[in-house]
């Protein structure tokens, strides 16, 4: 359920963040560093997307807790928008959080489009993560696009020629621009060898491109020493199977993805959807 007119807040030269966990989101690089803001800053809860209308819920099930033991709370799929203040420029974040959406996607764009212009954002941040073939110990490769070859060049994007299935934040960069708003989108690789849910170095990675957008540090807390862990929990499995060693070793041959060409980023997103559909076959 949307605010009324009557409850819009007066923000402050307001950025929106968005990230939405499953297809857009290996290694939970996105939604993590969408939390990782809500916590450092001290969000607060500002509408709810309300789920019915765009989760199938065989996909996205609720979820049920135990409130002390005794009643039972229903905790339902949708999409949380909150506001936080950045506290050395005085200007406002708006963050959107949730699950990608199963329905209605061009509704559900819309709807986010609405609060921009409610709230008069002046850009929008699009964060996801990608399996890629990168090395784990190397910097972590960001891509992405903006909405101008200038901006593009300003966050040293490269430009992509990739054609083929998108998810949700593509789909809400296309219609940002195509209404006229500012948005740029940053996708961190995360090792596609990696089993770990979570891949904090990707989500480090991507606070610090939000950093080149908001232009505000970010004080990443305990990030960099879970980015340090999970670097070195990897290094421990991979020292211990000289084979494997050898196979990711290889990998520090390739090209970063930042500086890749356009028909290399393609290739590599065409991997991580193959890598996709394999999994989700079981």
């Amino acid at each position: 359920m949307m605010p009324s007119e009557d409850s819009l807040p007066d923000l402050v030269a307001p950025v929106m963040v968005c990230a939405f966990s499953g297809w857009n989101d290996a290694g939970e690089a996105a939604s993590s560093a969408v939390e990782h803001l809500a916590l450092t800053w001290d969000a607060r809860p500002y509408a709810t997307l309300e789920g019915e209308e765009y989760y199938d819920f065989q996909v996205n099930r609720p979820q049920v807790s135990l409130v002390d033991g005794v009643s039972r709370r229903i905790t339902w799929p949708g999409v949380d928008i909150s506001i936080a203040r950045m506290p050395s420029s005085g200007r406002d974040l708006v963050l959107v959080s949730g699950p990608e959406p199963n329905l209605r996607w061009l509704t559900f764009c819309e709807e986010i489009l609405d609060v921009v212009r409610d709230l008069g954002v002046e850009r929008l941040v699009l964060l996801g993560g990608l399996s890629t073939d990168s090395h784990f110990e190397r910097r972590v490769p960001v891509s992405g696009s903006a909405w101008d070859a200038r901006s593009a060049a300003r966050y040293a994007l490269a430009a992509t020629r990739y054609e083929g299935p998108t998810g949700v934040t593509g789909l809400l960069h296309h219609l940002a621009v195509r209404s006229g708003f500012e948005a740029v989108s940053f996708w961190a690789g995360t090792p596609y060898y990696v089993s770990a849910p979570v891949w904090s170095p990707a989500t480090v990675a991507l606070l610090r491109r939000v950093e080149q957008v908001i232009g505000e540090d970010i004080p990443l807390g305990t990030l960099d020493q879970q980015a340090a862990a999970s670097i070195d929990a990897v290094r421990a499995l991979v020292d211990a199977d000289p084979s494997m060693r050898e196979h990711i070793d290889a990998l520090a041959d390739e090209p970063e993805i930042d500086s890749t060409t356009a028909d290399e980023l393609a290739a590599e997103f065409e991997r991580y959807l193959r890598r996709h559909d394999d999994d989700g076959k079981g």
